[in-house]
């Protein structure tokens, strides 16, 4: 069997690149050692970034009914135990209530990986050129000049095939075993805490105590920092994740029952659904792979969940990945096209996993600093312990709770297909994001027309904004786009708002949506400019 890409792992990367491969009319296969089945979601947050993505792929709505309770209040409470003490709360909308912000047609949305991935399942396969192939684990492979030979095992009947693949892309998660057989290393933090995540049911749980409710509660004791709760349907399932240290201690169902009934604070009735022991980390792969093997997501990097930077790095890996696979694979894109996904990704790793491990400190923070003994004691006296401790911890976690820049800011700098215009770079933050059409970022989101945004013309091709009826004629740059078989359509945008936030006359968007070149006049080298952005720099 041969196909042009062969993915391992149908987690929600592997399924994301496949959708957007399909989506680009490049052939894939796709395989799985298990049946898909999510009985522990590791995400329930899909980014705003992420869900511009959606839109691109007319999947928002799928998101949107996929199964979580969008009545439910997001509310993020820390207190002593449910039927205790509340110290603070961080109020958020239902997700049918919030609102998008200025900055984009999108917003972020609550959808756990057991709702999420058969979403992008039902994504990907709707393209005739994706093939998904669960039960099916690598056995190994082998690269060459021209591509990589496969081993596979049908892990059902254990008969074995090979497959001839001209690319292969490991979504395998941590314990990635294509980034392992690279001999790829790890550097960061290897064990952050060891923590018992167990998935309950229970009916009316707000019942069961005063406190209004929250997605998320975290548990504050004398020992500091010591468990969380979140609602992962908004309905009867939750999560309680047991935080423990550096130390590697392994809990049985009695323990871990004992702990859910203390973070609660009375006993109560309720049906354990799935145990698992993971360690959080703080981990960036040293290279994204060779000529023909790349990783993305988890393989890639590994983070702690606290800010929900994880899947949405990795959807941002896919995306930046497919394109270039396609352009290459279509023969319009260099060498240098695939060569930049390193380049531009894993610098934006190294920042999403040390904010995630930030948000983790400053969520940990009562180990260091425990609260004195008066806020746990009733009266006057406990009261006052209780309002300074909660102002102080609410106010420390807003970081976490308010993040649009580490969604929407990042940038791709020194990567070797942007053409940087002179301006400095920007300041990087994190719960404010500027928009800016400064080569290397984010082509922003300005409404051209009720429900139509500036984004939804990026996707599938190059594509050349001209500000206003007088910019300049970008025909020669579409010529020398067309000679080389470069996607590109050239779009006029007649809104001042655009204008001036885009900033110049003429902007040249990557098909991924970010900004390849930005002039008030096109080059005097128009074709020098289509080999930079597609990756060749020689005219090849």
């Amino acid at each position: 069997m041969k196909t042009p890409v062969l993915i391992i792992g149908a987690g929600p990367i592997g399924l994301a690149l496949a959708g957007d491969l399909g989506f680009r009319g490049v052939d894939c296969l796709l395989i799985e050692r298990t049946d898909g089945a999510v009985l522990q979601p590791k995400m329930d947050m899909v980014g705003i970034r992420t869900m511009e993505f959606c839109r691109r792929w007319g999947i928002v709505p799928w998101v949107e009914s996929a199964g979580y309770n969008r009545d439910y209040p997001q509310d993020c409470a820390w207190v002593t135990t449910l039927s205790g003490y509340e110290f603070g709360r961080e109020r958020f909308p239902s997700p049918k209530d919030e609102k998008c912000p200025p900055q984009s047609p999108q917003k972020r949305e609550r959808c756990p990986q057991n709702f999420f991935d058969p979403v992008l399942r039902r994504f990907a396969g709707q393209f005739p050129g994706v093939t998904l192939a669960y039960n099916t684990e690598l056995v190994s492979f082998e690269e060459h000049a021209d591509g990589v030979r496969a081993r596979l095992r049908d892990t059902l009947s254990g008969e074995e095939r090979e497959v001839e693949a001209e690319f292969l892309v490991g979504t395998d998660g941590g314990a990635s075993q294509v980034r392992q057989s690279l001999g790829i290393q790890m550097t960061g933090e290897p064990a952050l805490t060891y923590t018992t995540n167990v998935v309950f049911r229970c009916d009316g749980l707000e019942a069961l105590h005063d406190l209004e409710p929250a997605y998320r509660y975290i548990f504050i004791g004398p020992e500091g920092t010591w468990a969380t709760l979140v609602a992962i349907n908004g309905r009867d399932q939750w999560r309680f994740s047991l935080v423990g240290d550096e130390n590697r201690l392994t809990h049985d169902e009695a323990y871990m029952r004992e702990a859910i009934v203390r973070a609660v604070g009375r006993e109560f009735d309720f049906e354990i659904l799935s145990m698992l022991p993971w360690v959080r980390r703080q981990l960036v792969a040293e290279s994204y792979g060779t000529r023909r093997v790349f990783i993305a997501g988890d393989a890639a990097h590994l983070t702690s969940p606290t800010g929900g930077f994880g899947m949405n790095t990795g959807i941002q890996d896919a995306v930046n990945l497919s394109w270039k696979l396609a352009g290459y694979l279509q023969g319009w894109g260099g060498r240098t096209l695939l060569d930049s996904y390193e380049i531009e990704m894993r610098p934006v790793a190294l920042r999403n996993v040390a904010e995630a491990t930030g948000n983790l400190k400053r969520m940990l923070s009562p180990r260091v600093s425990s609260p004195t003994a008066a806020v746990f004691q009733e009266g006057p006296e406990g009261d006052r312990a209780r309002v300074e401790f909660g102002d102080a911890y609410t106010e420390q976690m807003k970081r976490e709770w308010f993040s649009i820049g580490i969604h929407l800011g990042y940038m791709f700098e020194g990567s070797p297909i942007v053409v940087p215009d002179g301006t400095p770079q920007p300041p990087d933050e994190v719960s404010t994001y500027t928009p800016t059409a400064r080569p290397g970022s984010r082509a922003p989101h300005v409404w051209l027309a009720p429900g139509e945004s500036l984004i939804d013309l990026f996707g599938r091709e190059f594509v050349l904004l001209r500000f206003g009826a007088e910019a300049p004629d970008g025909a020669p740059l579409q010529r020398a786009a067309e000679a080389r078989g470069v996607p590109f359509r050239t779009v006029l945008i007649d809104n001042p708002e655009a204008a001036a936030l885009y900033e110049r006359a003429l902007v040249l968007v990557r098909p991924d949506g970010q900004v390849a070149w930005r002039g008030d006049a096109l080059p005097a080298d128009v074709d020098g400019l289509i080999d930079t952005v597609r990756g060749t720099g020689n005219g090849a």
